[in-house]
């Protein structure tokens, strides 16, 4: 009797009469392969190919990509490496080193400048207009000073007066015997006072339009001075390094030096040059606009001036017409913007 070979349930293969593979079997047979494969590789993954029963070919599985997966990462849109992301932080320590060096380098050439060692670059003309603006700026704010004095002094003295002519009048009403006497002093009180509102009217706006000048225009121009400066600076600063270079060698590690200060050099030069012109233009408006104001301010002072010691009223108020100044009366506030129409 012979002796019967064990059976190995893997390798039985029911077939139907027609000489097919039973589909039950093909079913507990990926059951058993995706116990089999490890964990993260499902069926989906797997594609297996199978041949017929009689071929001499095995069964081949292939393993490929998960195509839900690439499906996923090709809807994710463009992949940016970490390295092209820009770091706010990186730039700001960037910033900070560009600062630092140009601090390093302008407080060095003014260091040298005081010392004597350092050259300078100076534009003769145009320095001796800058002095000349800065001491006009003083002796303007003196003017200034003395006018806003005088006229803190002259509006205690038509409040003097205002007040000194209200006292004779109401003794003028009481004193029947001296009503006339009282009375010439009151009314010439009166016309002192008034006449003093007007040339406060007329030193009030002298102060206002000379204010102007000095502490916006003028100083408009001596900010932008003050920046010409700074590039004149930093343009012998950087103008000194590229010096230096060129005196030393020049081999590989030096020519890109020379050549990144030569960069330097030249925008800072023409920073400087471009901030000359502004300054020079400026400078020009600023002479046209201040001869324009100071001629008719100081036409008003002196004709305002000369009319009020000179008792001249009808002068003194046709001064104020002429520059057109309007007087505020006192406790009546000014007309709305309806009015006016």
């Amino acid at each position: 009797m012979a002796q019967e070979s064990p059976k190995n349930s893997a390798a039985e293969i029911p077939v139907t009469s027609n000489g097919e593979v039973e589909d039950s079997h093909e079913h507990g047979f990926n059951r058993d392969l995706k116990r089999s494969l490890p964990a993260g590789l499902g069926l989906s993954e797997t594609q297996i190919t199978s041949h017929g029963f009689d071929s001499t070919k095995e069964g081949v599985i292939e393993a490929g990509a998960f195509q839900g997966s690439q499906r996923a990462q090709t809807k994710s849109g463009p992949v940016i490496l970490a390295d092209e992301i820009k770091n706010p932080a990186m730039e700001k320590l960037e910033l900070v080193r560009k600062w630092s060096l140009n601090t390093y380098k302008c407080t060095r050439q003014i260091i040298s400048e005081k010392l004597g060692r350092g050259s300078r670059t100076v534009d003769l003309e145009l320095e001796a207009q800058i002095d000349i603006l800065r001491d006009n700026k003083k002796k303007y704010e003196n003017i200034l000073r003395l006018a806003q004095t005088l006229s803190t002094q002259l509006f205690q003295m038509v409040h003097t007066q205002r007040q000194l002519g209200d006292a004779f009048a109401d003794l003028s009403l009481k004193s029947l015997e001296l009503h006339e006497e009282f009375g010439y002093n009151a009314d010439t009180q009166k016309l002192l006072a008034k006449n003093g509102e007007t040339l406060l009217g007329a030193i009030n706006f002298f102060i206002a339009s000379v204010n102007t000048l000095v502490n916006k225009t003028i100083e408009d121009t001596l900010m932008t001075v003050k920046q010409y400066e700074s590039a004149r600076i930093e343009y012998d600063a950087y103008r000194t390094d590229l010096e230096e270079l060129n005196l030393g060698p020049r081999d590989a590690n030096t020519l890109p030096k020379i050549e990144q200060s030569q960069h330097l050099f030249q925008a800072h030069k023409e920073k400087y040059d471009k901030m000359r012109n502004d300054v020079s233009i400026k400078l020009k408006f600023l002479e046209e606009n201040k001869v324009k104001v100071l001629h008719n301010q100081l036409v008003l002072f002196h004709n305002a001036i000369a009319a009020y010691f000179a008792g001249n009223q009808k002068q003194l108020e046709q001064t104020l017409k002429q520059f057109h100044i309007k007087l505020k009366t006192p406790g009546v506030d000014a007309p709305s913007w309806l009015e006016e129409q």
